[in-house]
């Protein structure tokens, strides 16, 4: 069951409006369950960070922003965070902070329809993961172009 509702859970977020990419974010290393949840969604349903998916632009300050006023409990010195795609792997923040990457890595992982953000906070054995889409230039026109 569990299976299914992933399954249908990743193709309700792929088919937002206008949707470019499908965003998954896993947070591993929570203090707590709730805690690992609270973020993962934050994170998927920043508006910042959809938009620099959307740009392809490795952020990671944006991700850790949008942890950050998750309001979950965490050390935001301890995060890394990794982008991935079939693209490839690269780490772009260690320890609450930036690490110098190849942008054109970066680049390649996010011009993927499939992108995953991991988050290690270190600070515990919780794991958990939301999905997201992007927000696109034809999501604001579908959502700026009609009226209720």
């Amino acid at each position: 069951m569990t299976g299914v509702c992933t399954i249908l859970a990743k193709l309700v977020a792929r088919d937002g409006e206008g949707a470019t990419h499908l965003l998954e974010v896993e947070v591993g290393g929570a203090p707590s369950l709730a805690a690992a949840r609270t973020i993962a969604r934050a994170v998927t349903g920043s508006n910042l960070v959809k938009t620099a998916i959307f740009g392809r632009d490795a952020n990671w300050g944006r991700v850790l922003c949008a942890a950050g006023y998750s309001g979950a409990d965490f050390d935001p010195g301890k995060a890394d965070i990794y982008l991935k795609s079939s693209a490839g792997t690269v780490q772009v923040a260690a320890d609450g902070g930036g690490l110098a990457f190849p942008e054109d890595l970066a680049k390649a992982i996010l011009a993927e329809e499939n992108v995953f953000i991991q988050i290690e906070l270190k600070q515990g054995d919780a794991t958990a993961k939301a999905w997201g889409c992007d927000f696109s230039y034809e999501y604001v026109k579908i959502n700026a172009d009609y009226r209720t």
